[in-house]
């Protein structure tokens, strides 16, 4: 930009001094120069700002383990219809998308997702959960009537958008056992945004 300004400046000049509209050109120039430069400076910013909040959606970092009770031992169930399985016990919730008073994880943003669970039942019960994402099932896990304990896992991954919900559910007429030892969990986090 100098050197435009230089070029312009010296085209005014000769060897009596400037010339009669030397001052109108090198104003001109000057005006046009700042306003180049003010646009190209808010461009710059504007693609840092734009940048910046990218980097942080990138950046976000997502992930959460629960068991279900917060402590002592106990079941859940069984119940007449399917009940939403709260788990109280939060061992970690980076990024708090999980809601230990519903039981649910509210995906923050656009992302693939890792999800586990496991359920653990007395022998002689039956225990079936399944883990939902917007009220629809997407896996399920079942131990019917064991004659010793029953254990089952599952894990899972979903894309998700912002907003959509995952959570797990125990059927009707069924039931899951906790104590201290948490055999009944429930874990998710963000492999990578998309």
């Amino acid at each position: 930009m100098d050197l435009a300004l230089c070029t312009g400046a010296q085209s005014c000049w000769n060897r009596k001094g400037p010339s009669p509209n030397c001052s109108h050109k090198v104003g001109k120039l000057s005006k046009m120069s700042w306003y180049d430069l003010k646009s190209k400076v808010q461009y710059s910013i504007n693609k840092l700002e734009s940048l910046q909040k990218e980097n942080e959606v990138k950046q976000k970092k997502v992930a959460f383990s629960a068991g279900l009770l917060e402590n002592g031992l106990g079941h859940s169930g069984p119940v007449g219809i399917p009940k939403t399985l709260v788990y109280k016990r939060v061992f970690s919730n980076i990024g708090s998308a999980y809601d230990s008073n519903t039981g649910i994880f509210t995906a923050p943003l656009k992302g693939a997702y890792f999800f586990r669970f496991y359920a653990h039942c007395h022998s002689g019960n039956r225990m079936a959960v399944s883990l939902s994402k917007n009220d629809q099932p997407q896996c399920s896990v079942f131990s019917w009537k064991p004659v010793t304990n029953g254990n089952a896992s599952n894990g899972i991954v979903l894309t998700l958008e912002a907003g959509d919900q995952i959570y797990t559910q125990l059927w009707e007429n069924t039931w899951v056992y906790d104590d201290d030892h948490r055999y009944t969990s429930f874990s998710g986090f963000l492999i990578f945004p998309l």
